[in-house]
């Protein structure tokens, strides 16, 4: 009875073992195909965060005025300077264009400098959030 009992035990193990060996487990490629469109909206996402007015940035107003002069101002400004950030802010009743978003109180009044050229009403806020 004890000889019968080892075998069962041993013909169970046995069994165990051979079918473990023949099991398989995930391969351990993996695909991941990501939509064009997903990038696109990622760096606009970025380009929205980095032009959200914070307290203690500064910005430089160009232009105040009625809405289709504050657009063409806007359409001017952005098509000579494709790198700084520019908008448009109504308070009522006046349109105004401002643009940048400067760290430093220095780093704005430099560009100031050179935006005065073109815009000589230009001057220089610190917009609340």
């Amino acid at each position: 009875m004890r000889i019968l009992g080892f075998l069962r035990i041993d013909f169970k193990l046995i069994v165990l073992v051979i079918l473990s060996a023949n099991c398989n487990a995930q391969s351990g490629k993996t695909s991941i195909t990501q939509d064009q469109r997903f990038e696109q909206l990622l760096n606009e996402k970025r380009k929205i965060n980095s032009s959200i007015t914070l307290s203690d940035r500064f910005k430089i107003q160009i232009f105040t005025g009625d809405s289709e002069t504050s657009k063409l101002a806007l359409q001017d400004f952005r098509k000579k300077n494709k790198d700084i950030d520019a908008t448009i802010v109504f308070n009522t009743p006046i349109y105004k264009v401002w643009v940048g978003n400067f760290k430093t109180r220095i780093e704005a009044e430099k560009k100031l400098q050179d935006f005065k050229k073109k815009y000589p009403n230009a001057f220089l806020i610190k917009p609340n959030k």
